[in-house]
């Protein structure tokens, strides 16, 4: 299948590749807030303070990326200058811009043990903001014309939510002491299974469109996400109470939530490239819709 004079159907997305990395740290941020606020309403103040702390350093890690990408600083105020319910890069901003300060205040408070009012206040918003900064970006690149994005549309949030939530666990067991770590290990296992399980079933639907999630550079990606993902959740299933292999466990987590997310950014920019991504599938719509083209 080709195009005319060879060139791409749909353009090629812009971003940098830090926007990968993004993802990432975002995701981590939002999942660990909210595992943070639950770990404190249940009174596990160790696991809640490793939690807050990891939110925090994934907001702080998030800004220059995201500067990286824009160019400076200034580009991101301006898009808080309008809210548009129907775009989610500007739906985005704002949580990002109210998610934020209370991630960094949650934790100063949880840190130094003061104003706890204000850090209870702070727990709470972050931790209810925590899900949507976690997906959001499973919405933001949805909803572009690259067809191995868009038509994931469906499974995309929850492969996000899985892979982030993983990460947030993977973290928490690296530096909570295991007595503390039990619910960390229980979610780890569950959202372990919910991102490689959102990851095969994506896959499966696409069909043909899924082509970059199994072959190339974004292939190869996907299979040591999945590989590292379910080996993390195999050790904490396995040894998860014995401290060395928690830490392990919470770096192979992290690893494959963060190669999961390089996989869905590479994918993009393979399916762009190649037309029969695009032309294939219409054309088969248009067949079994029975309508002609103009």
């Amino acid at each position: 299948m080709s195009s005319y004079y060879g060139h791409p159907v749909v353009k090629a997305p812009v971003w940098k590749p830090v926007i990968a990395l993004y993802f990432f740290t975002g995701g981590l941020a939002g999942a660990s807030s909210t595992l943070g606020c639950a770990a404190r309403l249940a009174g596990n103040r160790r696991l809640a303070r490793a939690a807050l702390l990891a939110s925090a350093a994934g907001v702080a890690a998030s800004g220059p990326l995201l500067v990286a990408d824009l160019g400076r600083p200034a580009r991101f105020l301006n898009m808080l200058r309008v809210a548009k319910p129907s775009s989610p890069m500007s739906v985005g901003s704002w949580i990002l811009a109210a998610f934020a300060p209370a991630s960094l205040v949650a934790a100063a408070c949880d840190l130094t043990r003061l104003a706890p009012r204000l850090g209870g206040a702070a727990t709470t918003a972050a931790g209810a903001l925590g899900p949507a900064v976690a997906t959001y970006t499973a919405v933001l690149v949805a909803d572009t014309a690259i067809p191995a994005w868009h038509d994931a549309h469906r499974e995309l949030p929850f492969l996000f939510a899985g892979s982030s939530l993983a990460s947030a666990a993977g973290t928490a067991l690296a530096f909570t002491a295991t007595a503390d770590a039990g619910p960390a290990r229980r979610l780890a296992v569950v959202c372990a299974a919910l991102e490689v399980a959102s990851f095969r079933a994506m896959k499966h639907r696409l069909g043909e469109v899924a082509g970059p999630y199994k072959d190339g550079r974004a292939g190869r990606l996907a299979k040591a996400a999945e590989a590292c993902t379910a080996l993390g959740a195999l050790v904490v299933v396995t040894a998860g109470r014995r401290r060395p292999e928690a830490v392990v466990a919470g770096g192979l987590l992290c690893a494959g939530s963060l190669l999961t997310r390089f996989s869905v950014f590479r994918a993009g920019f393979e399916s762009a490239a190649d037309p029969a991504a695009t032309i294939v599938p219409q054309r088969r719509r248009v067949t079994s819709s029975g309508t002609v083209s103009p």
